[in-house]
C-alpha cells in the first residue's frame, strides 16, 4: 500500500458506489414516467380535460408519448458528449435536466385554474424529460458496464433492476395514496406528493454522481473523431440489431407496468390499487432476478437467456391476458403479471451488457442512447396510447397481447441477426 492509495476505497467498493451513481438517476427518470402513467386518468381529468373521458385520456397519454420523440435529439446530443467528455460528465448533466422537469410538474397549475397553460407547461416538462432520458440511458448504461470487463453482465443488469426498485418505490406510492385519501383529495393535491418525493430524490443523485471516478475503459480508450459519425456509418448493422432487441424491453415495461393499472381499471372495473400491485409484484421480481440472470448471462453467454425468454414470452402473451379477460380477478392479475415478470427480468438481466458490447467504447454511449431511444420512441413510449386506441377501436380487451407478441417476434429475429454477426 503506498501513501497514494491509502484513504482510497477498495476496488469493490468503488463499483458499488458506481452502481449506486447510475441506478439512483436512473431510477429517478424512471419514478417520474411511472408515476405519470399510474395517474394519467387523474392528469386528463386535471390537465386535458375534453368533455369525453375516452378521448381526455388518448390526450393525456398522448402527452406521455411526447418525450418518446425528444429522446433521440438527447440521445444524439449526450450520447455523443458522453462519448467526448466522459459518462460521468453526461449523466450528471441529465439528473439536473430530469430535476427540472419534475418541478415544473410538481408545481403546474390545473387546467380549471391556468386554462390553456396548463397542459402546456406539462408538455413542455415532459419534452424536458425526454431530452434528458435521451442521454441516461446509454451514458449510465455505459458507466456500469465499464466497471468490470468479467461481470460486465452483472453490474450492467442494474440499469434495468433499478427500475424494478422504482417501480417498487412508485407503485407503493401509488398503493398508500390511493388507499388512504379519497378520489377529491387524490385530484385536488395528492397527485402532486409523487412528483414532490421524485424532486426530493434528485439532489441526492446528483451529489452522490458528483463523487465517482470515471471508467479506467474510458480513460484508455482511443477517443473517436466523432462519435456519431462512427455510429452511423461504421455501426449501422450494431444500431439495428440494438434497436430490435430494444423492442421486447420497452413494450412489456410500458405495457405490463405502465398501462396495467389503467388497462385493469377500464377494461375490466377492478379497482386502480389492485392495478399498482400488480405493478408492485412486477418491480419486486426485475429488482431481485434481473441481477441474478445478469450475473447468469456471464457464465452462460447473453443470447441463449435472452432467446429463450423471448420466445417463452411470444408463447405465453396471448393466454395470459386471454385467462385475465376471462377471470379478471385480483388473483389472476397477480399470477399473469408475476409470470411475465419472471420472462421479463430473464430478458432484460444480460440486455444491458448485451447492447454495451455490440459497440467499441469509442462510440459506445453514443449507440446505446439512440438505437434505445429510437426503440424506445417507435415501440415502447407510445405503448399505452396504442393500447387504448386499438381497443377503443376494436373493441377487442386482448388487444396489447397482440402488441407485445408483435415485439417479441421483433427481438427474436435481431437475436437471430445478432448470431449470424457473431455478437455473444
Amino acid at each position: 500500500m503506498t501513501a497514494a492509495t491509502i484513504g482510497k476505497p477498495s476496488g469493490d467498493v468503488r463499483r458499488w458506489r458506481a452502481v449506486a451513481a447510475a441506478s439512483i438517476g436512473n431510477a429517478l427518470e424512471w419514478f417520474d414516467f411511472i408515476i405519470y402513467g399510474f395517474f394519467a386518468v387523474v392528469m386528463a381529468r386535471l390537465f386535458f380535460p375534453t368533455g369525453d373521458e375516452t378521448v381526455s385520456l388518448m390526450v393525456a397519454l398522448a402527452a406521455f408519448g411526447v418525450p418518446f420523440f425528444m429522446r433521440p435529439l438527447g440521445a444524439i446530443v449526450i450520447g455523443n458528449y458522453a462519448d467526448r467528455h466522459g459518462r460521468k460528465a453526461a449523466f450528471t448533466l441529465t439528473i439536473l435536466m430530469m430535476m427540472g422537469g419534475t418541478a415544473i410538474i410538481a408545481t403546474a397549475p390545473t387546467y380549471a385554474t391556468a386554462g390553456l397553460l396548463a397542459p402546456v407547461l406539462i408538455v413542455i416538462a415532459r419534452l424536458i424529460q425526454g431530452f434528458s432520458a435521451g442521454g441516461e440511458f446509454g451514458s449510465a448504461t455505459a458507466f456500469l458496464a465499464e466497471q468490470d470487463p468479467n461481470r460486465r453482465g452483472f453490474f450492467a443488469s442494474w440499469q434495468f433492476a433499478s427500475q424494478g426498485l422504482t417501480t417498487v418505490l412508485a407503485t407503493s406510492i401509488g398503493v398508500t395514496l390511493t388507499s388512504t385519501l379519497t378520489t377529491a383529495q387524490i385530484e385536488s393535491w395528492g397527485w402532486r406528493i409523487p412528483f414532490i418525493i421524485g424532486l426530493l430524490i434528485g439532489p441526492v443523485a446528483w451529489y452522490i454522481r458528483r463523487h465517482v471516478d470515471e471508467t479506467m475503459e474510458f480513460k484508455t480508450m482511443q477517443p473517436s473523431a466523432s462519435p456519431l459519425k462512427e455510429a452511423f456509418s461504421d455501426g449501422k448493422k450494431r444500431l439495428l440489431i440494438s434497436l430490435g432487441v430494444v423492442a421486447l424491453c420497452t413494450v412489456s415495461m410500458y405495457t405490463v407496468v405502465l398501462f396495467m393499472p389503467t388497462y385493469a381499471t377500464r377494461q375490466f372495473g377492478l379497482t386502480t390499487s389492485v392495478g399498482f400491485l400488480g405493478g408492485l409484484l412486477v418491480g419486486a421480481i426485475q429488482l431481485v432476478l434481473i441481477p441474478v440472470f445478469g450475473a447468469m448471462s456471464d457464465r452462460y453467454g447473453r443470447q441463449p437467456i435472452m432467446v429463450g425468454s423471448a420466445a417463452a414470452m411470444l408463447i405465453v402473451f396471448y393466454p395470459l391476458f386471454s385467462w385475465l379477460a376471462a377471470a379478471p380477478t385480483l388473483q389472476t392479475l397477480l399470477i399473469v403479471q408475476g409470470i411475465i415478470g419472471v420472462l421479463m427480468a430473464a430478458y432484460m438481466g444480460p440486455l444491458s451488457a448485451f447492447m454495451a458490447e455490440l459497440f467499441p467504447a469509442r462510440m459506445r454511449t453514443t449507440g446505446l442512447s439512440v438505437s434505445y431511444a429510437f426503440g424506445v420512441a417507435i415501440f415502447g413510449g407510445l405503448a399505452p396510447l396504442f393500447n387504448t386506441w386499438i381497443i377503443a377501436v376494436t373493441g377487442n380487451n386482448l388487444a396489447p397481447a397482440f402488441y407485445l407478441i408483435l415485439a417479441a417476434a421483433i427481438s427474436l429475429v435481431a437475436l437471430v441477426f445478432a448470431s449470424r454477426q457473431g455478437s455473444r
